[in-house]
């Protein structure tokens, strides 16, 4: 059975606020903190009869596309401004050469 994603996605958050509240910033380790993630099971349940999956802890009903699709949001990275500014550069020493080349 899948994983909650909406209500995993805040437990990870608040996992990932305590560890960063309690831990010193030298004393820190993905490795620790993804063990800790791999701590939360919020597992839905499957309604036989519609074919979607219940989530009993927020009420999320979705079929196993629409989990997919919530997961894949979730996890995206948000672009910041300095993601913004390397695409530019990218794009426009990408154009420059293309100019050159005609």
């Amino acid at each position: 059975m899948p994983n909650c994603p909406e209500c995993t996605a805040r437990e990870r958050k608040k996992i990932q606020a305590k560890y960063e509240a309690e831990t010193a910033e030298e004393n820190r380790g993905r490795d620790d903190l993804f063990k800790l993630f791999d701590q939360v099971e919020i597992p839905m349940k499957m309604d036989s009869a519609t074919k979607h999956f219940i989530c009993k802890r927020c009420g999320l009903y979705a079929t196993r596309e629409q989990v997919s699709d919530i997961k894949y949001r979730l996890n995206q990275k948000e672009k910041t401004r300095e993601d913004k500014q390397d695409d530019y550069l990218e794009w426009w020493q990408k154009s420059k050469k293309d100019k050159e080349l005609d």
